[in-house]
């Protein structure tokens, strides 16, 4: 259990360091992310985002 809430952790943190460049792609704008404004600073989390990219690589490790 500790190394899934570790594994999403550091899943949300490189995601929302990534954030910019994936909002171009339109991976930042996807029913279930929850992006939201306080005192002028943006915070955001991918939830839809984070499960999609994760059945994307988990196909890409399966198939290699």
């Amino acid at each position: 259990m500790l190394k899934w809430l570790l594994t999403l952790i550091v899943a949300l943190i490189v995601l929302n360091l990534c954030a910019p460049r994936l909002r171009r792609l339109g991976l930042g704008r996807l029913p279930g992310d929850i992006v939201w404004r306080h005192k002028g600073r943006e915070y955001y989390l991918p939830i839809t985002t984070t499960v999609l990219l994760s059945l994307v690589l988990t196909l890409l490790v399966r198939l290699i």
